[in-house]
């Protein structure tokens, strides 16, 4: 009797995966979050290439021309305005303004964010009460009320605005930041940089911040919906952008008066803002999914 050939290699295995890949292949299995990233792509692109795809000057008026409905002309397919300007064009140039003082609000939440939490969680003591407690004290007004109190008194622009926004909600980051960094500096890899001679601030910005980025990522992509949001609510209030530069809010704000006969100069912007939000929630939901190894989302 002939023996058998036995094989006597290994079985295949998986290929290794990065960190980044595996983070990437749980984000893309996040069917609204992959949802959420085509919808921010698509209005990003829009506001930015607005100059090569508006019809139209915004700021142009043609009285004669007012209140054209959509689709009434192949050269206002949104229609117009109550001054005869194109609301395409506006609602183009209006998203580059809506999305660059999400941005910038956005950045410096983090920036102030991220430092206060660093300095809170790393130092302790009395440090960390003072800065918490502060934390505390503005957590307890509303954000809307901050924004419009701080608003009244600076001269409206968009650097302006976006300051606004970011120094008045920065606060959960610090929270955020502050229990990551409470845990981590009591790890080995801390210490071991601590009895290399690492200075604190050596330690905060090159062993501990790379540490937090992901939780850091995702809260910035969700603070870019809420300066968004926040953008719009002070510029219906008329506390934000002026006309004549349009911005989703200011549009809403000019629209209010004719809602009853001219509903389509509301729902526009109404529409966009709404997909702006929904769009960077979802993106910023499929990120700290992905990165929560807790999680099985694996396919």
């Amino acid at each position: 009797m002939t023996d058998i050939p036995v094989s006597t290699s290994t079985p295949a295995t998986a290929p290794n995966r990065t960190y980044a890949q595996m983070i990437a292949r749980r984000f893309v299995s996040h069917r609204m979050a992959v949802a959420g990233a085509v919808l921010v792509v698509l209005l990003c692109s829009s506001a930015l290439f607005a100059q090569f795809v508006a019809p139209h000057d915004p700021t142009t008026i043609d009285t004669a021309k007012r209140f054209l409905p959509p689709l009434a002309s192949w050269s206002y397919p949104l229609g117009t305005d109550d001054l005869g300007r194109d609301t395409l064009s506006r609602l183009l140039y209006g998203g580059q303004v809506s999305l660059m003082v999400g941005i910038v609000a956005m950045l410096t939440t983090m920036l102030t964010g991220t430092l206060v939490g660093l300095a809170a969680g790393y130092y302790g003591g009395i440090i960390d009460n003072l800065l918490m407690r502060f934390v505390d004290t503005l957590l307890c007004f509303p954000q809307v009320f901050l924004l419009l109190v701080v608003a009244a008194f600076v001269p409206p622009t968009i650097l302006s605005i976006s300051l606004i926004i970011g120094l008045t909600s920065w606060m959960e980051v610090s929270r955020i930041v502050r229990a990551q960094v409470s845990t981590l500096k009591e790890m080995d890899f801390v210490q071991a940089s601590r009895g290399f001679g690492a200075s604190n601030w050596r330690i905060m910005l090159v062993e501990l911040l790379p540490n937090i980025a992901a939780p850091v990522l995702v809260a910035a992509t969700l603070k870019v919906a809420t300066a968004v949001l926040m953008e719009s609510y002070i510029s219906f209030l008329g506390y934000g952008v002026q006309p004549p530069m349009a911005s989703w809010g200011n549009m809403l704000t000019n629209a209010q008066g004719y809602f009853d006969t001219v509903p389509f100069l509301a729902i526009l912007p109404g529409i966009l803002i709404t997909f702006t939000v929904m769009g960077f929630n979802f993106l910023g939901d499929g990120l700290r999914d992905a990165v929560d190894a807790r999680l099985k989302i694996d396919p």
